[in-house]
């Protein structure tokens, strides 16, 4: 698994390289204006900044999905399944390797919006503001959210779980397509509802099963379990199928 999971980081090793350099040089920018009191430079970094985290971690969740795509559509990735590996070693390196990466690259993206905010407003001494600005912004939403730390780490792990089952139904529904479907008329748009189908039954036990619960903490987190619960019960409908119908 160690071996695959390395394997798969390589395959998708440019991309994030891409993304961390370019996050470098508009974090550069970023400094530079925002001490060089160049306000317009500071601010376009900012933006862009911004649209690059949300923008990157999709990517890279997607990339997951394209190259599982190659693997089986192509004749030099067709000889992973070759190789001795299970194909739920094969889907299971796939799925980890994702979610770490996801993880990493959210983690990462976190951690440096937080720092680029903190020394923005230290410089202008007004860090209380931040914290009130943010905590408005929730409350126009729904006021019984807190900007707390236990809110925060739940609804962290209620989006991470939601992404991998998210790239989990992308792998059933592009695995049922190559096995079952392939060169099928409207192959493509088959997989694309069988992948809406997927998230939409995966939504909708989440919305049963915490209609009743008070409180957002518990919401979250009991969404987020759900959502790893279909990602388990995904790999293993997707890797049987695997097994079945593409291993040589």
């Amino acid at each position: 698994m160690k071996h695959l999971m390395k394997y798969e980081f390589r395959k998708t090793l440019i991309a994030k390289l891409i993304i961390l350099g370019t996050t470098a040089v508009l974090e550069i920018l970023f400094l530079i204006g925002l001490y060089t009191k160049h306000d317009s430079l500071a601010g376009y970094s900012t933006i862009m900044l911004t649209m690059l985290a949300f923008g990157g971690v999709l990517f890279i969740g997607l990339q997951s999905v394209m190259t599982l795509h190659r693997d089986m559509n192509t004749k030099q990735s067709y000889m992973l399944f070759m190789t001795p590996n299970s194909s739920y070693k094969i889907l299971g390196a796939k799925v980890l390797e994702n979610g770490l990466s996801i993880l990493m690259a959210g983690t990462f993206f976190f951690a440096l919006g937080m720092l680029d905010i903190s020394l923005a407003l230290a410089k202008f001494g007004r860090l209380d503001e931040l914290r009130k600005f943010f905590q408005d912004l929730v409350s126009a939403f729904n006021e019984n959210i807190q900007l707390d730390a236990p809110s925060l780490a739940s609804l962290t792990f209620s989006l991470l779980a939601a992404w991998i089952a998210t790239v989990t139904a992308a792998f059933l529904a592009d695995v049922i397509s190559a096995a079952l479907l392939n060169g099928k008329r409207f192959n493509g748009v088959v997989t694309f509802l069988l992948f809406l189908v997927f998230n939409f039954c995966c939504a909708w036990v989440q919305n049963k099963a915490t209609a009743s619960i008070a409180s957002y903490q518990t919401t979250f987190l009991v969404q987020g379990a759900i959502a790893l619960a279909f990602s388990v019960l995904m790999y293993f409908v997707t890797a049987r199928i695997m097994e079945d119908k593409l291993s040589v």
